[in-house]
């Protein structure tokens, strides 16, 4: 019989200074491949869905949806014209003024839990139409983006019939017709907090999803047929930026809804300044993820992992910068970079996967730009050995040591598997650290101090501050930045009033 014996034992620093052993078993057997085989269901070609069916673009023009893993072109979407959006809004307004915005709140939360239970039968196909789109790993999809998505309709259908309580002492109106624009990190979860607190106000919707990512959203347009929601009340329209605008001022939308990136929030406001449309803004970030010396490190470690490594660092709110207190911080790194050596590089229709492929050619060249920059600027860099797949998009876990604020890659949004880590000797350094940045969307701190946890949180410029945990996320809690980040809410009896008229 054989036997297995670790290849290396490496030494970590422990924080009484004798050294921590480590067991590490490397490459000693590899995984069987365990892929995930559920039926996506995808169609050829996806047309545009306005006043309940799905049309052909006017100008007759379609573009392909890439599978980022592979290359592969799964399906052709339809490029939305002004002429399209235009027709939208004109049945989202329909819909509002002579149906939905007359229905009472009881009945349209049937059609929100309709769609939520919906989404739930279907929620495997959904995840894996979401894997092969984006890119991102089967089980992230499988366990967190669709589960969450039907959440939120689930959460909101409760909502639709006690509006009188959102906002005690004055009356809550819908504003009529709002007009979504969502990226593509996480396509199914941002459409659902999007239209779901539109409905349950009693607005109507136009929304554009992003080009890369477009399928699951018109997959959601059938599925809305099946629930058999009254013509009008959403339409989805697809393209790239040219959409996108007109979607954003056109003159019947009362309220712009936006998730992006920062450059293209500002374009928007610049658009619509002195239009009177309300709007929400969920812009870029550059969190801090703070670990002090009385953290549970390995805790801490995962909670690293998951605030960077989560798809693929496609997040808004990753921990992108990670601030370590000076006495633990060699033990942290040195436990980090072993993290790193067993995560999961490749397919992202494997179960195994922990890390999928990057979205698309254009956002990889933008990583390894900026990757690039911190190595050119100083930076000391670590990446895990590991066989990346011969085609599609992917890039190594990486963190970068020696890093200093000025460094482009502690300051700019890297969108992707990326961590520069910093060192702090006091907590008034490190509140000045994690708010040397134009954005403020969110922030994690792990200390075993409540009072210290407390004093961190209001003194973070962040709309979230997670403490000793990161990425958790819940319908019923308000989400949202400050600064460069955006403004509004969303998600929590905050992000409903978003889509309110109060009177």
């Amino acid at each position: 019989m054989a036997t297995l014996t670790a290849k290396t034992t490496k030494q970590a620093p422990a924080r009484n200074g004798r050294p921590a052993p480590e067991l590490i078993f490397g490459d000693l057997w590899e995984y069987d491949p365990a892929p995930e085989t559920a039926d996506p269901k995808l169609l050829k070609r996806y047309e545009l869905f306005i006043n309940g069916k799905f049309v052909a673009p006017r100008s007759k023009k379609y573009f392909d949806s890439i599978n980022p893993a592979n290359e592969q072109k799964l399906a052709e979407i339809a490029l939305a014209g002004a002429a399209d959006v235009d027709a939208a809004y004109q049945a989202a307004h329909a819909a509002q003024r002579d149906v939905w915005g007359k229905l009472p709140g009881r009945e349209r939360a049937k059609f929100l839990y309709r769609i939520a239970r919906l989404l739930q039968d279907r929620a495997r196909e959904f995840a894996v139409a979401e894997t092969m789109d984006g890119g991102k790993p089967i089980k992230e999809s499988r366990d967190f983006d669709i589960p969450m998505a039907a959440a939120h309709f689930f959460y909101h259908a409760g909502w639709a019939d006690k509006l009188e309580y959102v906002a005690p002492g004055r009356r809550a109106l819908p504003l009529g017709v709002v007009g979504q624009v969502i990226p593509w990190n996480f396509p199914m979860l941002m459409l659902a907090w999007k239209i779901a607190p539109a409905l349950a106000m009693g607005n109507c919707v136009v929304i554009k999803p992003a080009e890369t990512t477009s399928i699951t959203a018109l997959k959601f347009a059938d599925l809305l047929q099946t629930a058999g929601l009254p013509p009008g009340v959403v339409n989805i329209v697809t393209g790239a930026g040219e959409t996108g605008a007109a979607v954003t001022t056109h003159p019947i939308a009362a309220k712009v809804a936006f998730t992006g990136s920062t450059e293209v929030g500002k374009l928007i406001m610049r658009s619509l300044a002195g239009s009177g449309k309300k709007m929400t803004m969920e812009l870029g970030g550059k969190a801090a993820n703070i670990i002090f010396d009385d953290a549970p490190i390995d805790q801490a470690v995962e909670g690293i992992v998951n605030g960077i490594f989560f798809n693929q660092g496609h997040v808004c709110c990753a921990g992108s910068r990670l601030l370590v207190h000076e006495p633990v911080a060699d033990t942290v790194i040195a436990k980090l970079r072993n993290r790193l050596r067993v995560l999961r590089v490749g397919d992202p229709m494997d179960k195994n996967t922990d890390l999928g492929a990057i979205n698309s050619r254009q956002q990889l060249d933008n990583i390894t730009e900026l990757v690039n920059s911190g190595i050119s600027e100083g930076a000391k860099m670590f990446q895990p050995p590991c066989r990346l797949p011969s085609k599609g998009f992917y890039f190594r876990p990486t963190i970068f040591t020696e890093v200093t604020q000025s460094h482009r890659i502690a300051r700019e949004e890297i969108f992707g598997p990326v961590v520069s880590i910093l060192t702090f000797r006091t907590v008034e350094e490190a509140v000045e650290k994690a708010n040397n940045t134009p954005y403020g969307l969110s922030a994690g701190v792990w200390t075993d101090k409540g009072s210290r946890i407390l004093k961190m949180s209001t003194e973070l410029k962040a709309g979230v501050v997670w403490a000793n945990t990161y990425n958790k996320f819940d319908p019923t809690s308000p989400f949202g930045g400050y600064k460069e980040s955006g403004f509004g809410r969303e998600g929590g009896r905050q992000g409903l009033l978003d889509y309110a008229k109060l009177v």
